[in-house]
């Protein structure tokens, strides 16, 4: 039977038999009777493939996967569109077939001439850039016969020596034949051990991959002279999925596309449109009746799943599936999430402490004590009138939740459960490394960037148009001078934004109090600054939420203009931008609250305005903590729930759901190709493309900073940290299981520069809680009156003590209340809190010696606990080894048993070859011996003693 040249006819690589599409078979002419013969041959090609984790072949797996759009004519609609290419099909078919594909496209015959040039284009530089794949190795499969109409597949296999010599390229290490024992712990840590393990045997997840090992298989990085090494004996599973992808994504990476003077890569080729998709397969569903058991599914069921909220992560299995990279971003999260355990039982001791002595503070007592007849200067001008302090009773007693002397304690609590997290993680991270043989792995240089090749390739051909001599072409700071000053001008712009936002709630909050205090109603003027707070922080949450989509956008526009070389520069430069202006976003109300609010305020008669109508807001009688306490919770508490949850789980759902509508409408309308069952990469393609882990480390180092910046003003955040976090594990391992395409692995055997920012944070925390609690709290004040003032040893007297007195004959004109008989009495003399001379004192209205007093033993205090919490901050780092002593022990035997391994061989080699010339001594000596004829007779036994093998 002779099959016509214009379609592809390709050997097979295990029969030698040609393999060509039955369907195309029809369309030349044969008869329909050969036809269903031949089709009646094939059970079910999808199911063989496996729906298309397989070739068509069934045996060779599928380890990656291009996607591309191309533009159907009607006329080659009912023709196949798999064709396969192997590396000796290339060579057997060079020249009737230089380009894979080409075989495909010729079959369109006269029907693509109305082709725009740039699909075309498009459609040369794949099939050049698919031809230098099959040079490279790589077997490639062709697909456009799908469910998704004008999208096709290209499905990619590297067969066993292109993995080998990747992984030798790569220094993969891989476990060799050679086991030995991991040292045991002994006596009584045994039996610790052992009991620590019986009890958290519930809450382990049932995954082989997280069992206790006492055995581990020795290393070393992969070499095809030294293949003897390692068990060889199931080719398929020695690389498994993860590592095979990643090998592919190399060669893909390096491949280049020079047609039109381009020099790509698969990242160019993707950024150009050549390519809309390139991912590695998930390994099968993850729901279903008879699916077969895979990583994916047990991950679904062990992992991404809320049912298992309690259980321990299989962070192993994890890095099997997704690589190191994710692997380790999931391990800290689990150390984080674990740390906070402690972090909310002592936060929670605190808030009770607090609640347990709420009636025995003195303070708050006398506040809410209606006998002392206090009367309160107004809070704005005219319109408010004079004010009794046992009204802000309540505020009084809610300030000592969150200010009493165990905020300190707590601040220094969690300035070292801080530098202990870190310690801790560092040790879990050497621990990781030593399982997934990360030690010693260093990283390379990445390839260069889509948009850096193409920058550079734009400058030489301007030097080539000026007939300059043009060596290698770099992109130097002069190139980048317009993007750096735009990045200055732009993240300058955006911050000066955040404050402009921020004062502008300011001015809400003054001019809203303002209008709600010419309310008649006594329960209005009462709730004023509870409406005030509530309402202006609702507004910076929404403000807050808004800014973060925008500025993660402007952030990543401004690292793309600046063209980094390598994907690490362009994530680093990126994240350090996205980091500095979601910082200043999230924190900048914050700051304001804690440190601003009330300390410009003037005094009565002598007050500072903005635009000469507002009056600077003060904070309460109670202090500016428990405002400060309100402010942080509800933005912490409503950019979790909103921000991290609601939309990591709504977003991702609304794409998902846009996208299955669009190739709903584009599908054919053909019952049998509806009613066909998706293959696997139809089914991934539909999936959310993975957008980086840069997004999950900030909102959960936005949160770190939550938890150790402010926590002396509100001590219950590592608790709701804690509950945000254990939801956070899960709702992003189904993210990764179920929503996103399955990513590339990334080796690594750190968190980068994430970790250089949480300790940066972790510092930072430290100066701002010594501030918070000297200059935000009351602590300082009732210790300096305590210690100093106080007559009889006891807080009594301290509100008396931190108000000055006003003669309401001093306010300027136009500012005294319109009511001042509001109280039902005329008032001569207000207080106000601050420490001021009296009105009858020679320097009336100036400030005392007590704000001195107190000022420096507060500025005392700062240097104080900074420098004692630094010191013990420091003195945790160095009492802590970072590698794990039993995990540097390993280290060691492992190096030394590789010695041993290499010396043995070449011990073993040196004996073989003294045998081998022994021997062949001894039998030339035999030969000598004998006659002519016995020689010859024996010519094949002198000949076979030169054929001992040296396979060691």
């Amino acid at each position: 039977m002779r099959v016509n040249k214009k379609y592809s006819c390709l050997p097979a690589e295990e029969k030698g038999i040609h393999i060509i599409n039955i369907r195309a078979i029809e369309d030349i002419g044969y008869d329909q009777h050969e036809s269903t013969l031949l089709n009646s041959l094939s059970k079910n090609p999808d199911a063989d493939c496996k729906y298309g984790l397989y070739f068509r072949d069934g045996k060779r797996k599928v380890d990656y996967i291009l996607v591309y759009h191309y533009k159907k004519s009607s006329a080659g609609r009912t023709l196949a569109r798999r064709v396969h290419h192997n590396d000796s099909s290339a060579r057997s078919t060079k020249q009737d077939q230089p380009l894979p594909g080409k075989g495909v496209q010729l079959e369109m015959g006269e029907s693509e001439h109305h082709m725009d040039y740039h699909e075309d284009d498009k459609r040369f530089r794949r099939e050049e850039y698919e031809g230098n794949l099959v040079e490279a190795g790589l077997e490639l499969e062709r697909d456009e016969d799908t469910k998704i109409h004008g999208v096709g597949f290209v499905k990619i296999h590297a067969p066993w020596h292109v993995l080998c010599r990747e992984a030798e390229f790569l220094k993969l290490k891989m476990p060799t034949k050679k086991m030995y024992q991991i040292n045991q712990t002994h006596g009584l840590l045994k039996k610790i051990n052992s009991v620590i393990q019986k009890i958290t045997e519930p809450i382990q997840p049932k995954v082989a991959e997280h069992k206790p090992q006492t055995v581990k298989r020795l290393s070393y990085p992969f070499s095809r002279e030294k293949q003897h090494l390692f068990d060889l004996s199931d080719r398929d599973s020695f690389f498994d999925s993860k590592t095979r992808s990643t090998i592919v994504y190399e060669i893909l990476k390096r491949t280049t596309c020079t047609k039109a003077k381009y020099s790509m890569g698969i990242t160019s080729l993707l950024a150009n449109g050549v390519y809309s998709a390139a991912y590695p397969l998930h390994d099968g569903d993850y729901e279903g009746e008879n699916v077969e058991p895979n990583d994916r599914k047990l991950l679904c069921e062990e992992w991404a799943s809320y049912g298992v909220f309690y259980k321990y992560q299989p962070i192993d299995l994890v890095r099997k599936y997704f690589g190191e990279k994710i692997g380790l971003y999931f391990a800290w999260l689990g150390v984080y999430t674990q740390m906070l355990i402690p972090a909310s039982i002592v936060g929670i001791i605190v808030f009770l402490y607090g609640c347990a002595t709420v009636d025995e503070n003195i303070p708050s007592m006398e506040m809410c004590d209606q006998r002392n007849n206090i009367t309160m200067c107004p809070l704005c001008d005219r319109t408010c009138s004079y004010w009794k302090m046992s009204s802000a009773c309540a505020t009084a007693r809610a300030s000592h939740l969150f200010d009493n002397p165990a905020t300190v304690f707590f601040s220094v609590f969690m300035a070292l459960w801080a530098a202990t997290f870190m310690e801790h993680w560092k040790r879990k991270q050497m621990r990781l490394n030593y399982r997934w043989d990360l030690t010693g792995f260093e990283e390379e240089e990445d390839h260069p960037r889509a948009e850096y090749e193409a920058k550079v390739l734009e400058k030489s051909l301007r030097k080539e148009h000026k007939h300059k001599e043009t060596d290698k072409e770099k992109l130097t700071w002069k190139d980048r001078f317009p993007a750096y000053l735009t990045n200055f001008v732009g993240i300058i712009f955006m911050v000066g934004l955040t404050f402009a936002i921020v004062f502008g709630v300011i001015i809400y909050r003054i001019s809203t109090a303002a209008a709600l205090a010419i309310s008649s109603t006594p329960s209005g003027r009462s709730s004023v600054r509870v409406t005030v707070t509530a309402t202006a922080v609702i507004i910076n949450l929404v403000v807050i939420i808004i800014l973060d989509e925008v500025y993660g956008c402007i952030a990543r526009w401004l690292t793309q203009i600046e063209v980094p070389k390598t994907d690490k520069n362009f994530e680093e430069r990126l994240i350090f931008k996205a980091f500095l202006l979601k910082f200043v976003n999230a924190y900048t109300p914050i700051f304001y609250v804690a440190f601003f609010k009330g300390r410009f305020v003037g005094r009565p008669g002598d007050y500072v305005y903005i635009f000469h109508s507002f009056r600077m807001e003060e904070c309460a009688p109670g202090g500016c903590l428990m405002e400060l306490c309100i402010q942080l919770s509800i933005i912490m508490l409503g950019k979790q729930l909103i921000q991290n949850n609601l939309f990591e789980i709504g977003i991702p759902k609304m794409k998902k759901f846009i996208r299955y509508m669009k190739l709903k409408r584009r599908r054919s309308l053909d019952h049998e190709e509806h009613m066909k069952k998706k293959q696997r990469y139809e089914m991934d393609y539909n999936l959310e493309p993975f957008a980086g882990l840069t997004p999950e480390y900030m909102e959960m180092i936005i949160q770190f900073g939550f938890v150790t910046l402010f926590v002396a003003s509100f001590p219950l955040a590592p608790l709701f940290a804690l509950l945000n976090n254990i939801i956070e594990i899960r709702l992003d391992a189904k993210k990764f299981v179920t929503e996103l395409r399955r990513p590339v692995a990334v080796r690594a055997k750190d968190i980068g520069i994430w970790y250089n920012i949480l300790r940066g944070i972790g510092k930072l925390a430290v100066i701002i809680n010594a501030f918070v609690i000297s200059f935000t709290s009351d602590f300082i004040p009732r210790l300096v009156y305590l210690y100093m003032y106080s007559e009889n040893g006891t807080m009594h007297g301290f509100v008396n003590h931190t108000l000055s007195s006003f003669n309401v004959s001093d306010f300027q004109a136009g500012t005294a209340p319109n009511d001042p008989m509001d109280l039902g009495y005329e008032v001569q003399i207000c207080r106000y809190k601050d420490y001021r001379e009296p009105p009858w004192s020679e320097n009336k209205y100036d400030i005392s010696k007590d704000f001195w007093a107190v000022l420096a033993a507060r500025l005392a205090f700062v240097i104080v606990f900074q420098n004692l919490v630094m010191f013990m901050s420091d003195f945790v780092d160095w009492i802590i080894p970072d590698i794990p002593k039993d995990i540097s022990q390993q280290i060691h035997k492992e190096k030394v048993l590789m010695v041993e391994v290499f010396m043995r061989e070449e011990q073993g080699k040196l004996q073989m070859l003294e045998t081998w010339k022994d021997k062949d001594k001894k039998k030339g000596e035999n030969c000598n011996n004998h006659s002519p004829r016995l020689s010859r007779s024996h010519s094949g036994s002198l000949s076979s003693c030169h054929s001992y093998p040296l396979d060691v």
